[in-house]
């Protein structure tokens, strides 16, 4: 994701794979934020967005769901590989 990576993002808190889909949730200490990754290597596309930490779980765990109730055009960077 424009050459951002993890430890650049924060601690890695969780992580998963399923069906091609990647969902990885990091805290960074500098300002106590998380932000939600989520890459899709099958149609090699994804998003990233910061979370609510009250909704933390439900953003992991729906991440699509999370994104959607958030605006996903106007609240996340959404990249596509060249």
């Amino acid at each position: 994701m424009n050459g951002t990576t993890h430890q650049e993002l924060g601690q890695e808190l969780a992580h998963r794979t399923s069906s091609g889909i990647e969902v990885t949730l990091l805290w960074c200490a500098a300002d106590n934020g998380l932000t939600l990754q989520v890459k899709d290597h099958v149609a090699d596309e994804g998003f990233e967005m910061a979370v609510d930490p009250d909704r933390a779980n439900h953003a992991f765990r729906h991440p699509y769901a999370y994104a959607a109730e958030q605006g996903l055009e106007s609240l996340a960077v959404r990249w596509r590989a060249a």
